[in-house]
This record gives structure tokens, sequence and C-alpha cells, in this order.
């Protein structure tokens, strides 16, 4: 089986639903799998429906609404006969969506998040699925709640890879076309769970591995893996092979084509992952492979905003000992605070972090009972592979260096615009 990701870009509106009918008959797609995102930013405007619910209740209504029509025009572009069950099923969802808010007594914003914005992926697979009938691609559609199964830390679920590798090869047997999503679960007791922002090429990583598959395509709306992010760096060069080593790599610093945790499964089986061009799908792309060299060699960029830099120091000027290290990191993991870079002295320690769920002013005053504490907020991390010292100074141009780190083969710059 191959599988395919198509992402929220891919299925923005009519005209790139259409558009994955022509990447399907170009490419072909008898036993396949197509994992596909929400649509568009629905995410985003999920989120504010899950925050108005919380913060603006006045909100909530019309938050839902726009959600709702943006949903509503694709439909009524891309379906004619205004009678056609789609039209139903949408409004189903919605009402099963409003039910919820409804009826939840949970205060739990991350489980709350995770049941509203499950429904991005439930959506736009359903209309995909039914457009795909329409033009007589037959598929089944599958709620890959029922397949993926995960423990309960929402937002950012671990998956029960026994439990999940079951129930996919238990219900993916036929050769035939099968839709379902990318991104979300569910746990013990089948409430839904997301996998973390842009968990959706983690989702065909899931399913390629339980399924053996032949191959993993991400359809993207550039050539393949840029050295670079475009909307930050100019030249970028395509890469047209990568291993799987160096992907990871690139992941883990924050390269944006590969979500971080999508490599590791298909490493272990070796199935080879290819990132194409949903625009031009006959284009070769960037395929990611067992001991594939780096071609061409040239330097890869990538840059993380919003970061924040924490200086951790001693208060009586003694060591920072192992076992505080230990201390703070088991914080850190607590609050799902990402470390990206780390640096120690004697009487210090700081560390680069990604504090995505704002989760730092909750362990500012443990860390602050027994250090100094300082920090500069909104910074940018910059990490160069295969880097020249000319490369790095294209890199702090303009900027103020807070923190530099270098190895053999990395460098990682802190700066303040």
């Amino acid at each position: 089986m191959k599988v395919f990701k198509f992402g929220g870009a891919s299925i923005k509106d009519p005209q790139a639903i259409r558009n994955v009918l022509h990447v399907l008959k170009t490419v072909g797609f008898t036993d396949s799998l197509i994992i596909a995102s929400a649509m568009g930013k629905t995410t985003n405007a999920l989120e504010d429906v899950v925050n108005s619910y919380f913060k603006k209740p006045d909100e909530l209504k019309n938050s839902i609404e726009i959600v709702k029509n943006y949903h509503l025009d694709i439909v009524a572009d891309l379906f004619t006969d205004k009678n056609h069950v789609i039209f139903d099923r949408i409004s189903a969802l919605f009402t099963e969506m409003e039910l919820f808010l409804a009826n939840n007594k949970s205060p739990n914003y991350n489980f709350v998040y995770d049941q509203m914005v499950s429904y991005g992926e439930i959506i736009a697979t359903t209309v995909l699925s039914n457009f795909l009938n329409d033009q007589q691609i037959e598929n089944t559609w599958i709620d890959a709640r029922n397949l993926v199964k995960t423990d309960t830390t929402y937002r950012d679920a671990i998956v029960d890879w026994k439990a999940t590798e079951e129930n996919i090869t238990n219900q993916l047997k036929d050769q035939k076309l099968y839709i379902t999503q990318g991104f979300i679960g569910s746990d013990a007791n089948n409430f839904s769970v997301t996998l973390g922002r842009e968990g959706s090429d983690y989702s065909a990583a899931i399913f390629a591995y339980c399924l053996n598959a032949e191959s993993v395509t991400i359809w993207k709306d550039v050539p393949g893996v840029l050295n670079a992010d475009p909307r930050y760096f100019e030249d970028t060069v395509l890469l047209n092979k990568i291993s799987y080593h160096e992907a990871i790599e690139l992941a883990f610093y924050g390269a944006s084509v590969i979500h971080p945790k999508t490599l590791q499964p298909l490493q272990r089986k070796e199935i080879p992952l290819y990132v194409k061009s949903f625009v031009n799908p006959t284009l070769p792309g960037t395929s990611v492979s067992k001991g594939a060299g780096l071609e061409p060699q040239t330097a890869c960029f990538i840059v993380k905003k919003n970061q924040l830099l924490i200086l951790i120091s001693s208060k009586d000027f003694s060591f920072v000992m192992e076992h505080q290290v230990s201390d703070i990191f088991k914080l850190f993991a607590e609050q799902h605070i990402k470390v990206n870079v780390i640096q120690n002295s004697a009487i210090s320690f700081t560390v680069c972090v990604e504090d995505k769920f704002g989760n730092f002013d909750h362990i500012f005053e443990d860390l602050a009972k027994n250090f100094n504490i300082t920090y500069n907020e909104n910074v940018s991390l910059y990490t160069i592979r295969h880097f020249s010292s000319k490369d790095a100074e294209k890199v702090i141009a303009g900027k103020t260096v807070l923190l530099q780190q270098v190895n053999r083969e990395t460098i990682q710059i802190v700066t303040k615009e």
C-alpha cells in the first residue's frame, strides 16, 4: 500500500480539492491510503472556537458560524446537487460539535481543545471522500479515532503502538482506496486526542509503519524539501535526496517540511518518504531513504521564532550540579516545554526553549526559589547544518547575538532582532 498525505493547503478551497483529484489520476491511487488534514486554516479557526468557549462566550456562536460557513461554501461549490447527502452530514457534524460544548463539564482546556479541533479533520475527509466518490474514484472513509489509540496527553498524545497496529492491520485489509484523518486518534475512553500541531505527517508514518507500506508521499505547495524556509531565506535550494539520519536531524532542529516524529517509524522499517509538489505532481521532489547522501551538498538553514532564552544561575555562586539540572528538566517535561539548546558554565545554566503552551509562568516561581532566573522573550533560534563562517555571518547580520553554540556539523545561534 502507498500512503499519501494531503495537508491543509492542498484542500483549502474547491479548486485545491479538485486538484487532489488531478494528482490521484496522475500518479495512481489503487491500493492506497490518503491521510488528510483540516482544510486551510480550519485548525486556527477551531482554536478560536475553544478560546471563545472559555474566555468569550458571547462570541462562541459567531466563532462556530465562521467555521461552518467556510465549509458550506466549499461544499456548495463542489456538489451541485443541493440534495446531496454531504449537506446533511456536515450539518450533523456541526450539531454534534455544538452539543458537546453545551453538555461539557470538563474545565480542562487541553481536553476540550482536542474534542473540538479534531472536527477539522473529520469534516475535511468527509467532504473529500464524498467528492472523490462522485468523481468515480471509489473510496472507503475510515475514522482514525477508531484506529490510532493513545494515552490521555491531550494536544500531544503518545501512541499506543500495540493497540494501534492491531487495529490498523485488522481493518485495512482490502486492496482499495481508503481515506482517513491525520493529526487525531483517541484515548482508552474513546475521547478524541491530537498528536501535536502538524501531526498529520506523523499519522502518515504511523499508518505506513503498521501497514508495512511501500512508501509515504507528503504533498506540499513546495517542490520538495528545501535547504531553508523561503519565508525567511533567499536563494533556497531543493534537496533531491536526504538520508533518514539527516532528515531526522533537520526535523529535530525544527525544519517545518517534515514533522519531527514522522521519520523514526519510517526509518525502523526502511519505508521511503517522498516530499512532492501537488502543483507539479510529476516532478521527482525529495526522497528520504536509508543511506542516501545529502544531494546537493549545501548548508541547511532552520529558524524557530518566538523562543524563550532562560538563564538559570545559583544564588550563592555554587556549582549547578547534575541533580539540579535533572530537576529543572523534569519541570520542563511536566509542562511540555521543549528544550532546543543547552549551554552551561560552573554557576549557570542556559536553555533556549519553546513554550508552545505558555506554561513557563507556571514553573517560574518554583525555579526562582532556588535559582536566579533571567530570560529573554521572543528570541529567534537559527540552526545551520553543514555551515561555513560565511553562512553564520549572513544569519547574524543586523541582529544581536545572545548565544552561540558550535559542533562539527552544526551551529546554533540565538538572536534578538
